[in-house]
């Protein structure tokens, strides 16, 4: 078992509000959406979510693609495995403590998957049944792998896939978190399940960027503040974890509300530079990101010196 000692589901985007006007609720769609219309006033940011957060301070193009133009990025069969883990792994949790075992966890990626395979969205992502049948065992082996990082049985599960919408004065930050542990002690842990391989651990402290936010709505909500967060990589069973705390907390809400005036600078004046680096390589919008693509020539690389283009 590795463990390491070193972790909004999207945005909207509104015209300013006037006296008659709101903000959304929390049953209505929050899905990125930029008001086109033509006016006087600049869009401006309404919620938030840990993952655009990310992309704006990873690459503010990049948060424009997927929250302001909304460009649809090509399903792999390792996110279709990742949908279907994560509804695995989550009713895993509504069994009693002794069914949790590998067994019932196969069967529920089995059930998942035969629930999630008829959606469009999947639709042709196996060349046949063969390559499917191979895709499912090796998800199975990957499933095996959390096993070796912790034992459900002796999990009390404080809540899963918890749907958070919490205002921290002038912003609101919405997200679906994995899972939230009570432990013996009353400690809260926040826990997120990665079906992919673990980075190394130089880079992980930047992965717990999005859990520290989640944290953040936690103590909001609850009035409690976790006190560790867990990113479990099942593709290498491999564990990082860190401590958190309120000054931690309070510097992430001074982090959050900087980005957030960030984010709403460059809706006024529709400037999304990008930021070319290695992460490029895992890109979905090479090839209409400016970076990588000649305004005077949309065949011609813009940058031919990146990280990116260089480990190409």
């Amino acid at each position: 078992m590795s463990h390491s000692r070193c972790r909004v589901t999207s945005m909207s985007l509104t015209k300013a509000p006037t006296d008659h006007q709101t903000e959304p609720e929390a049953g209505q769609n929050h899905h990125p959406v930029a008001d086109t219309n033509p006016s006087d006033e600049p869009a401006q940011l309404s919620t938030l979510s840990p993952s655009r957060a990310g992309d704006f301070k990873t690459c503010p193009q990049l948060f424009k693609f997927r929250a302001i133009d909304r460009l649809e990025e090509p399903t792999s069969i390792y996110q279709a495995r990742g949908t279907a883990a994560h509804l695995a792994l989550e009713r895993l949790f509504d069994l009693d403590a002794e069914d949790r075992t590998a067994e019932h966890l196969y069967d529920l990626f089995r059930q998942a998957w035969t629930e999630l395979r008829t959606e469009e969205e999947y639709a042709g992502l196996f060349d046949g049944i063969e390559a499917e049948r191979l895709w499912g065992v090796e998800s199975l082996n990957v499933l095996a792998n959390y096993f070796a990082l912790e034992d459900p049985t002796s999990i009390t599960a404080f809540d899963r896939e918890l749907d958070m919408l919490e205002t921290l004065g002038d912003m609101t930050i919405r997200g679906i978190l994995d899972r939230v542990d009570e432990t013996t002690d009353g400690d809260l842990i926040i826990t997120d399940y990665k079906t992919g391989k673990a980075p190394p651990e130089r880079y992980a402290l930047s992965a717990f960027f999005a859990l520290k936010i989640y944290a953040l709505l936690i103590r909001t909500r609850l009035g409690r503040t976790p006190t560790e967060l867990r990113l479990l990589y099942l593709g290498n069973a491999t564990m990082y974890r860190v401590n958190v705390d309120d000054a931690q907390l309070d510097a992430m809400r001074r982090q959050l509300q900087a980005l957030w005036k960030a984010i709403n600078r460059a809706l006024e004046r529709q400037h999304f530079p990008p930021k070319p680096g290695p992460l490029c390589n895992w890109c979905s919008f090479q090839d209409r990101c400016p970076a990588f693509v000649s305004e005077a020539d949309p065949e011609q690389p813009a940058i031919t010196n990146s990280p990116a283009a260089n480990s190409r």
